[in-house]
């Protein structure tokens, strides 16, 4: 353990003690990229989820894309009251290729940090190496706190960061930029985990009836 390490004292989790802070002013993506995504209700009662906005923070938190994204259907549930979505957002709002494009470029070839990222993905339907996906629902340490579950987001942010999110309103760059504080915290657990795993390939595709964007591996075809 370097002299920049310490312990966390929960669970075997080990942290860099260096202060892990928002920087907007180093904007280039760089190699680690965080992704959330907010949902607004459709169909029957609003119960089915389709994307209405995407953010992608960098490895240091500044905001390489937040984009409100046009849903194709008649929106029956904006679930303001969770997803922070309002129909003035929808103003100058993006088609949903448009901005599937446009995160698809982005994640290629890059490490993709997120809370049940999956559920993300399985949205825009877009596939990401499971070797390059770094999940901090899934992190057996953070997984203690919940005996065995999956910790909320809001939860891992109060107990390991000591910050409030989800107040009220959700807010797609807060919580990705809490995902990468999460992360940047614990890189090298997160990194080591990754190593022991060697997972390569595909998440499986999700149903719908866009196509789904692969993004390949580093060195895959």
């Amino acid at each position: 353990m370097g002299a920049d390490d310490n312990t966390a004292g929960k669970g075997a989790l080990k942290f860099s003690n260096r202060p892990v802070e928002i920087d907007e002013t180093k904007t280039a993506i760089g190699k680690y990229v965080s992704l959330d995504c907010e949902f607004v209700g459709v169909g029957y009662e609003g119960k089915r989820s389709v994307l209405a906005r995407v953010s992608i923070v960098n490895f240091y938190g500044a905001v390489v894309l937040d984009e409100f994204v046009r849903p194709e259907e008649k929106v029956t549930d904006w679930r303001t009251w969770v997803s922070g979505i309002r129909p003035s957002d929808m103003q100058n709002a993006k088609s949903f290729k448009e901005v599937q494009f446009k995160v698809g470029e982005i994640l290629k070839d890059r490490v993709l940090v997120g809370h049940a990222v999956s559920n993300d993905l399985k949205v825009l339907l877009i596939a990401h190496p499971k070797r390059l996906i770094r999940d901090t629902s899934k992190h057996p340490a953070f997984r203690k706190l919940s005996k065995g579950r999956a910790p909320s987001l809001k939860k891992l942010a109060k107990e390991y960061l000591d910050i409030d999110i989800q107040g009220d309103e959700h807010s797609s760059v807060e919580d990705a930029r809490a995902c990468i504080l999460l992360f940047r915290k614990f890189k090298d657990d997160f990194e080591k985990l990754a190593q022991a795993k060697g997972g390569k390939g595909f998440l499986k595709r999700g149903q719908g009836a866009k196509e789904k964007i692969l993004i390949p591996a580093i060195g895959e075809a």
